[in-house]
């Protein structure tokens, strides 16, 4: 049985409801899983067959808390597989996504020793403090969980890649839902 720890960072509690989902998913796939914020995981992640990290993008940056968990297990990370995820646009078009990809990947780029198996943009969720006729929310519940579906493949392998690492491809959480090629890790 895979130990999968999913840490996560939020502002206003998307990020969560979207790390529950991914949680869900990888204990229905028979995981151990430990779901718990990011700015709590003090102990060593050395233990781990993978670890999945999440963060919500805000004004083109990804949330501190997940920049100071990759900062406090830097030595660790280097021999665990590590998948991120961000939460992205909350608006459809192709730019914000394209946009909230590039966000992300200038994050991560900030950590040059930093490899993750997989990386994908799910779509955001508008404020709470926004009327609720108003609130926009682009969370894909199927894209994330078949992202999440095949997380456990990258345990027993994870020197493969998944498509949605690749910049040819649509992002994974686009409107229209998962790409066609997306169904777990493949040979790259």
């Amino acid at each position: 049985m895979s130990k999968i720890l999913v840490a996560f960072a939020t502002r206003n509690g998307s990020t969560r409801e979207v790390a529950g989902a991914i949680a869900g998913t990888l204990r229905a796939a028979d995981c151990a899983v430990d779901l718990r914020p990011a700015r709590e995981v003090r102990e060593p992640v050395a233990g781990w067959d993978l670890v999945v990290l999440g963060a919500p993008i805000y004004s083109g940056r990804w949330h501190s808390d997940a920049h100071r968990f990759l900062r406090r297990h830097r030595n660790e990370l280097a021999n665990v597989p590590v998948a991120v995820f961000g939460m992205g646009p909350r608006s459809g078009a192709e730019e914000g996504w394209q946009r909230s990809r590039g966000q992300l990947d200038r994050a991560l780029a900030k950590r040059g020793w930093l490899a993750p198996v997989t990386i994908a943009v799910f779509g955001g969720v508008d404020p709470p403090k926004r009327r609720p006729t108003e609130r926009r929310d682009l969370r894909d519940w199927e894209a994330i969980r078949a992202w999440a579906f095949g997380l456990p493949a990258l345990v027993r392998s994870p020197t493969r890649s998944a498509p949605d690492s690749r910049p040819d491809r649509p992002l994974l959480g686009e409107p229209g839902g998962v790409p066609s090629d997306w169904l777990g890790p493949r040979e790259t």
